[in-house]
């Protein structure tokens, strides 16, 4: 009698604070908890409640979803991952290789582009180990959408089925499905698949280097069974539904994981109705993919935004306030594991997003404030941290972007005291943290280091013109390594309007030196491009005063830049 009354006590006091508490374990279902969540708030038994994850790995069938119901509710776990991964087992030996079927997920066979074995990403199967080592191309033939290259490049591959080829083209990279390989002497046609087929051809910018340069673009070649030949490859036979893997020496499996997801958790809610006050505390997402690349190509403008339709403009169009465009471009977005959408007061705290296949975390669109603090994100396939609109599909991307109702704006967003670290690691033209259209952001004291490209992109248009922009911050924040695969970068890079905008007292330094990219000379610390205007930066570290301002608005203000800044700026920079 007295445990039954100790009970009701108990209950009873959880009711006065209105505060609930939920505990599940791996095998439970974490959509049931978050329902059950749910009709404790519809049903008056509480206004806040936390769902705790009990160490260890929750796998998904679907992306979680939460939506203005679940508001005030929280999600936290020591050691627990949410995972989009299903388990490969049942190894078998076969000669240098280990061989294993791949079961169905869900009912359906599975495509990925990735595998992690024991815990580390393996290698999809390439044609080059080190990237130093990459080939050449020879001939860019726009108009019969042929690319030349040489001869013994494409060699082994002439009957691969889905062989793919990644092309470096100055600040971005393409993933291109390979349709026919036509030797010709000592060179090659290849021919692409629709629709990266017409994309890559009449798209003029970011453009491949050919050999009228001093650096013609180089390439590798990827996704061919013949490729397997170096100790932690692997290739997907997707007719056979079979999954080769060379171990290293000595190496055994003892778990290996394929994503057969996207995207994890969704926040979704309305402009009228938004998800408010959730916060994600301590909890590692993983294992993602993101398969337009092997359905449809990838094309990107810039920071892995791919293009749906693109083409060069005769005659140029007329831009008053700007320079005359050359070229239109429509855009979308890769999926990231957590995506927002309408939402306040999104937070997380101490979360680690690794083994991820497209991006980590992004802020769509319609999200008010949000804190990210002491999380971690590394091995991303793309970019670390999103946020904002980099123009809506509809919109020209070279137009400025400033919506009737303002709610479409990210705004008050927060990504502080974080690492960054080995993301951007598949996609080389991506970002550490991409803040597109975003007004009142602050970037503050996070670490960034080893990446593909710039850091900090921040702001979008190349467009003079007043937008939706406004009053962001980046302060303190340290970069390093960058640029380990692509040029025409820096350590922080803006674009477009953004009044009140300040970057401050941050530490950029240490570039990579890859030998292929197209112009060696081509890397800043600090860079404002194409119609950066009001923008404040000053007592930013560098090494030297490298810093580029390319047609840029009027309004910026430069000051007291380079490596003159004193030492307690210097040491500040970055997380704590």
């Amino acid at each position: 009698m007295m445990n039954r009354i100790l009970g009701i006590l108990t209950l009873l006091c959880c009711m006065n604070t209105h505060a609930a508490e939920i505990h599940i374990t791996p095998d439970s279902s974490l959509a049931d908890a978050v329902r059950k969540a749910r009709e404790m708030r519809r049903l008056g038994q509480a206004t806040e409640v936390t769902i705790h994850l009990q160490a260890g790995t929750y796998y998904l069938y679907e992306p979680l979803r939460l939506r203005p119901e679940d508001s005030g509710l929280t999600i936290e776990g020591e050691y627990a991952t949410i995972s989009g991964g299903m388990r490969i087992t049942n190894w078998k030996r076969q000669g240098k290789l280990l061989v294993a079927d791949v079961p169905d997920f869900n009912g359906r066979p599975v495509d990925f582009r990735q595998l992690w074995v024991n815990g580390k990403k393996a290698t999809r199967a390439r044609d080059v180990s080190d990237f130093e080592q990459m080939s050449r191309i020879r001939t860019y033939d726009k108009k019969n959408h042929i690319l030349w290259v040489p001869r013994k490049a494409v060699e082994k591959i002439l009957k691969a089925p889905y062989a793919e080829m990644v092309l470096h083209e100055m600040w971005c990279t393409s993933n291109l499905r390979i349709k026919s390989i036509t030797p010709q002497g000592d060179s090659a046609a290849i021919r692409f698949q629709q629709p990266e087929d017409k994309l890559q051809f009449e798209h003029p910018w970011p453009s491949p280097m050919t050999p009228d340069t001093k650096h013609p673009s180089p390439f590798y070649l990827t996704n061919a069974k013949e490729l397997l030949d170096e100790p932690g490859e692997w290739y997907h036979d997707i007719r056979e539904h079979k999954l080769y893997y060379m171990p290293h020496t000595g190496e055994t499996i003892q778990e290996a994981i394929v994503p057969v997801i996207e995207t994890l958790v969704e926040f979704i809610g309305t402009a009228e109705y938004p998800v408010r006050h959730i916060t994600i505390k301590g909890i590692q997402f993983s294992h993602t993919t993101w398969m337009r690349p092997s359905e449809k190509g990838h094309v990107p403008l810039q920071a892995g935004m791919y293009l749906t339709e693109a083409y060069k403009l005769r005659p140029q169009i007329d831009r008053p306030n700007n320079h005359k465009l050359d070229n239109q471009g429509w855009l979308g977005r890769a999926d990231a594991a957590v995506e927002i959408r309408y939402s306040e007061d999104i937070n997380f705290d101490g979360c680690r997003f690794e083994h991820l296949g497209g991006s980590g975390l992004d802020y769509v669109i319609a999200c008010r404030r949000g804190t990210t603090t002491n999380c971690t994100f590394t091995d991303i396939a793309m970019n670390g941290y999103v946020c904002g609109s980099f123009s809506p599909e509809g919109l020209e991307t070279h137009l400025p972007y400033q919506p009737t109702d303002f709610r479409e704006v990210c705004t008050g967003q927060t990504v502080e005291q974080s690492a960054f670290y080995d993301v951007t690691n598949e996609d080389w033209g991506c970002v550490a943290i991409a803040a597109g259209y975003v007004s009142d952001m602050n970037i503050e004291h996070n670490t960034i280091h080893d990446v593909s490209y710039t850091g900090i992109s921040l702001g979008w248009g190349w467009n003079r013109d007043l937008a939706c922009m406004k009053d962001n911050k980046v302060h303190a924040n340290l970069i390093y390594h960058y640029a380990k695969h692509m040029y025409d970068c820096a350590g922080i890079y803006t674009l477009g309007n953004q009044p009140g905008t300040i970057i401050s007292e941050n530490v950029v330094r240490d570039i990579a030196t890859p030998s292929y990219v197209h112009d060696p000379n081509h890397w800043f610390y600090l860079y404002t491009d194409e119609g950066s205007s009001n923008i404040t930066l000053r007592d930013n570290w560098t090494p030297a005063e490298k810093f580029l301002k390319n047609a840029n608005g009027p309004g910026n203000v430069w000051e007291n830049n380079g490596p003159q800044v004193n030492d307690q700026i210097k040491n500040n920079a970055g997380k704590k």
